[in-house]
């Protein structure tokens, strides 16, 4: 099979749950405007779960509807379809796309110009107008318009937004109190206990489902702050942004994306939890935007194959996929290869710590970490970066590959980065490596993630330049008391690092 024609791989779909309306949907009024403060909360809880009437009726008047009108670019020819909005190209994850944008039957705008609504919800928490959403709901928008529970529209200033967190706050002035909810603890919650998701799906006006909570700390690869709830409460396009709430009425999570090969609710949604929501939508509150830090690297989770192969111990920590020229990690002497565990006093298990622990720093503060490098721990200092563009922020790939087998051979074709392969691959030429042009289906290469067209830059750590290089690499890794031989594997944009088993050892 030619290297140019290898096979993609079909994707089940991850939307984020705001859907898209064009003008004239109508939003329907709803129950009369009621206070809801500690004492109506107090009274849902402890409600038989016969009838979670007393909570709707407690929480369902502060749930808002929001519509964010956007400007969009058009050709005379163009069809409107969803844009790719999350995860980076190469993974081989579901997909994360943002709103779909319908045109508007507006009057003539400018030429390539066009106006299209996003449809999401919100919900007050306090009388003085202060709405929490997610970010995507509201992300780009020219005007912000809140619809209340009882039919009153109101336009919404916009106090501030946090891309990493999928959080915005909006403010309105309503001339009197607006009902609101309290938040509630998230960290409470266990796989199992009952929870209602309250929100707009398609526009057609307030609507309340229940479930369960299915599972905690789902990492969807969205961002460092990747701790979901996972639940099974219906909720569609449109429920972005509202609250899913306890037993006690108290908002426990907001719900963002769902899990679908269809586009529609199959009954595996995610919520951010409130705990980390709260804290998040404070600091928005006050200073209208978060400074994360950064480190400037790619890192994978370290299996049990890339620890043997890495001489670790345990397989814990984040490995050093990559490390973006100028970033804060190259200045500190961070390198490809190396495992970090500990940063700031804290031991990290898996990259999600490391990944959260650094997007809470502020930009310029100083921690030390330890790493794993050549079978021995060294201590590093390191100046945390900030919000630039310009090198490549704290992303995790998402490489929890089986890797072990029972074949004799690694099941490798490996060609020269040719100009033809560095055309069809869109490989750089400053890239220097072997490419893989055959893949062995029932060999312990294929079984441990290697894919036709993945460029192999290093062996053991020792970068490699040509196709007869590599080999001579990997047949001397086999002469080695390991039980893996360590590839360094570019992919696309990412760089990942895969052990793959001998099968004798």
């Amino acid at each position: 099979m030619s290297i140019v024609n290898f096979l993609r791989r079909h994707r089940a779909v991850l939307l984020y749950s705001t859907g898209l309306v064009a003008t004239g949907v109508a939003l329907s009024s709803s129950l009369a405007d009621t206070q809801v403060n500690s004492s109506t909360v107090a009274s849902a809880r402890g409600t038989s779960a016969a009838s979670y009437a007393p909570i709707v009726a407690a929480d369902k008047p502060a749930v808002v509807t929001i519509t964010s009108i956007m400007k969009t670019s058009s050709g005379p020819d163009d069809q409107t379809q969803p844009s790719d909005g999350g995860l980076p190209s190469g993974e081989p994850l579901p997909k994360f796309f943002s709103n779909r944008r319908i045109p508007m039957p507006k009057a003539p705008q400018q030429q390539g110009t066009q106006l299209a609504e996003a449809l999401g919800s919100g919900f007050i928490i306090s009388s003085d107008g202060t709405i929490v959403t997610n970010n995507h709901v509201v992300d780009g928008a020219s005007d912000i318009m809140v619809t209340l529970d009882n039919g009153t529209e109101l336009p919404a200033a916009l106090v501030g937004q946090d891309a990493k967190s999928d959080l915005a706050v909006l403010k309105v002035k309503a001339g009197k109190p607006l009902p609101f909810v309290a938040w509630g603890d998230s960290d409470a919650l266990r796989a199992g206990d009952a929870i209602l998701a309250i929100g707009n799906p398609f526009g057609i006006g307030t609507t309340v489902t229940a479930g369960i909570v299915s599972a905690r700390g789902r990492d969807l690869n969205s961002g460092p702050y990747d701790d979901f709830l996972q639940i099974d409460a219906p909720i569609n396009h449109g429920n972005s942004g509202g609250p899913l709430v306890d037993i006690s009425g108290a908002v426990v999570g907001i719900n963002t994306a769902i899990y679908s090969p269809n586009g529609g609710s199959v009954g595996v949604g995610f919520a951010i939890p409130s705990n980390e929501a709260k804290q998040i939508v404070a600091k928005l509150v006050k200073n209208g935007s978060i400074e994360h830090g950064q480190l400037g690297i790619e890192m994978q989770p370290v299996t049990m194959d890339l620890a043997d192969a890495l001489g670790l111990p345990t397989p814990d920590g984040a490995l050093v996929a990559s490390v973006g020229d100028g970033s804060p990690a190259a200045h500190a002497g961070i390198e490809t290869g190396d495992v970090i565990t500990e940063f700031a006093g804290q031991i990290v298990k898996e990259p999600k710590t490391l990944s959260r622990a650094v997007a809470d720093l502020l930009p310029g503060k100083k921690e030390t970490m330890s790493i794993w490098r050549n079978g021995k721990t060294i201590a590093l200092s390191v100046v945390v970066g900030g919000n630039d563009d310009s090198v490549k922020r704290v992303t995790v790939i998402n490489s929890s590959h089986s890797l072990h087998s029972s074949f004799p051979t690694l099941g490798l074709a490996l060609g020269d980065l040719d100009q033809t392969v560095r055309q069809a691959l869109n490989v750089p030429s400053q890239v220097r490596g072997a490419v893989v042009e055959g893949v062995d289906q029932d060999q312990p290469a294929a079984t441990s993630g290697i894919e036709l067209g993945d460029i192999i830059v290093s062996v053991n750590r020792v970068p490699v330049q040509t196709a007869e290089e590599t080999s001579q690499a990997i047949s001397a890794a086999a002469k080695s008391s390991k039980k893996s031989v360590l590839l360094l594997i570019k992919r696309g944009e990412q760089q990942t690092f895969i052990a793959v088993p001998y099968s004798n050892r």
